[in-house]
């Protein structure tokens, strides 16, 4: 068995995120969803469980922060192109998120996010492979 990746974030409001996801193009693993938690599929091996704070606080041994206020985490996704991480940021906002600072080009790289209804930083870039071997 490959070894997998499961990012836990706390959010108010379970159903909320479900439906903000969902407008993102993720989709969810019934068999780990309940009215507590739900399993977003990230990739072959990377999933999010959306835990509501009640059910996050039963893991956690500290206080949760709020992500509006603090930030504890910056979760990074690889796209496939410049225009997908548009795509994702636009879509994002349109389902409630927001943005937080202007598109990054670096040339080789590109890169921009936005922020969940609960806060949290979602971070999305492009490495132009080609690019990057030809700068060095």
């Amino acid at each position: 068995m490959s070894q997998q990746i499961f990012v836990n974030l706390p959010v108010r409001d379970l159903q909320k995120s479900i439906a903000f996801f969902t407008q993102l193009g993720f989709s969810f693993n019934p068999q780990f969803t309940d009215d507590t938690a739900t399993c977003m599929i990230v990739g072959e091996n990377i999933f999010v469980m959306l835990l509501t704070e009640a059910k996050f606080r039963s893991f956690s041994p500290n206080e949760i922060c709020d992500a509006r206020k603090s930030t504890e985490v910056l979760v990074c996704l690889s796209m496939e192109t410049r225009a997908r991480v548009d795509e994702m940021v636009n879509a994002a906002v349109a389902a409630g998120g927001n943005t937080y600072k202007p598109p990054m080009d670096l040339g080789f790289m590109y890169g921009h996010g936005f922020q969940d209804p609960d806060g949290h930083v979602w971070e999305l870039v492009y490495m132009d492979v080609a690019a990057m071997q030809a700068g060095q």
